[in-house]
């Protein structure tokens, strides 16, 4: 890449986000100094839709945003979704058979409308969102799984790696299974949603190919979108897996580690 990159994609927690869930002054600068430029800003996320809010209200203007890890395309000016590839009631209701099959007191949440809101069971741990005013109790578990989905959440007290590994094995070839949390929560998209899916959907509306894109990430989940971008940047505190395949380190989050990739990238000095 001889000249600047023509986009920008950024994961947020871990990455973009402050430990605090804070963008810093520098961060929401050089963001807003990159799109003067005429590069595009693209926010890359698990999170759903509901939760840019709190994002967007530390930016200097609002950056289009791929959700629930490629399964929602959103566009925040127009408060529109562009694209939603969600998973079908009958799939997930297979995923939950075979889930349950393989991991006892496995439980399950489900993001429903576009990510607009969240439902889970009774079983589920309160602290994980369920807390949050979107979310809402389903008390019967046929209910949960009755519409569809952009993302179905699966939490487990097993080890994290071995669970994750168990999902992946369970579900091979019929959904996607990712995770971007250090707990046992594993994250559940229709086959072949990725945030690269997602991500290079958003670029071809924008006319821009993965060798124009820098790329920002630091879990298992940014895996597929930073192999597809032209560059990838992993953030000091980067799971393994993501420094692996990161084509350059970049400091912590907590140190404003994208944003200083950026103002050397693009020379803003």
């Amino acid at each position: 890449m001889g000249h600047p990159p023509r986009l920008v994609a950024t994961d947020l927690d871990g990455t973009l986000l402050r430990r605090d869930k804070s963008v810093s002054a520098r961060t929401a600068a050089a963001l807003e100094r990159v799109s003067a430029q005429g590069a595009q800003v693209v926010l890359v996320t698990g999170r759903p839709v509901r939760w840019l809010a709190m994002v967007y209200e530390q930016l200097h203007e609002p950056v289009p945003a791929v959700c629930a890890n490629g399964a929602v395309v959103y566009d925040p000016v127009a408060d529109e979704v562009l694209r939603a590839d969600p998973l079908a009631p009958e799939l997930m209701a297979e995923v939950a058979r075979r889930l349950r099959a393989e991991v006892p007191g496995v439980v399950f949440a489900v993001e429903v409308e576009d990510g607009r809101l969240m439902r889970h069971g009774e079983d589920w741990p309160t602290h994980w969102n369920s807390d949050h005013p979107t979310a809402r109790l389903v008390t019967a578990p046929e209910e949960l799984l009755s519409a569809p989905a952009v993302k179905l959440l699966a939490r487990s007290t097993q080890d994290p790696d071995v669970f994750v590994r168990t999902v992946t094995g369970a579900l091979a070839g019929l959904a996607e299974a990712t995770h971007s949390s250090y707990s046992g929560l594993v994250e559940i998209s229709a086959a072949g949603v990725t945030k690269a899916a997602g991500l290079a959907w958003l670029c071809s509306r924008f006319g821009v190919t993965a060798a124009d894109v820098v790329a920002f990430g630091d879990m298992p989940n940014d895996v597929p979108m930073l192999t597809w971008a032209g560059r990838a940047v992993a953030v000091a505190n980067a799971h393994p897996a993501v420094r692996e395949i990161a084509d350059a380190v970049t400091s912590s989050n907590e140190t404003d580690g994208v944003a200083a990739y950026l103002e050397e990238l693009f020379a803003l000095g």
